[in-house]
């Protein structure tokens, strides 16, 4: 059986420059089957799996929310914790230009574009979690902790 190909992304190269223990893990992207697939197919628990999701506040900057892959973020809050009168997703061909990855495979790590990172601060308090190393299919399994070492993250309580 030939060995699978293991794409080297600005995610990965990222993580590796900082020193981060993480692993690669791979798994059968399906299109739309989010972190329910992800977390299907490697076993692991959807609470654990985090979502990388860019969002625009009304003058249309963008910015990052991470977010346990069985939650919903709550724009209302989101835009409360954050200072502005309201935020939307942004457009994928939009946020594929910010960031440099493709919607599926959205990573925090080594983005195109500077721009602030929030995440549901209890993603902080998990052992371990499950983050999109940059490519549709591919996921890092690491310490939070690690994660919050190399990005300046903003912890806000926007879950639902």
């Amino acid at each position: 059986m030939a060995k699978e190909k293991i794409p080297s992304t600005p995610a990965i190269r990222t993580l590796k420059e900082n020193g981060v223990t993480f692993t690669l893990r791979a798994y059968k992207y399906e299109d739309r089957g989010g972190t329910e697939v992800a977390a299907r197919e490697l076993g692991c628990d959807e609470h654990q799996t985090v979502k990388t999701l860019v969002m625009e506040d009304e003058h249309k900057k963008p910015f990052i929310i991470l977010m346990h892959g069985d939650r919903q973020v709550s724009t209302k809050n989101l835009a409360r914790a954050i200072g502005t009168k309201g935020v939307t997703p942004c457009d994928p061909a939009l946020a594929q230009k910010h960031t440099g990855y493709m919607v599926g495979g959205t990573s925090p790590f080594g983005i195109r574009k500077a721009m602030p990172i929030y995440a549901e601060e209890s993603i902080l308090d998990l052992p371990k979690i499950f983050i999109n190393a940059g490519h549709r299919g591919l996921l890092a399994e690491m310490d939070p902790v690690e994660m919050a070492r190399i990005i300046d993250l903003k912890p806000v309580r926007v879950g639902i």
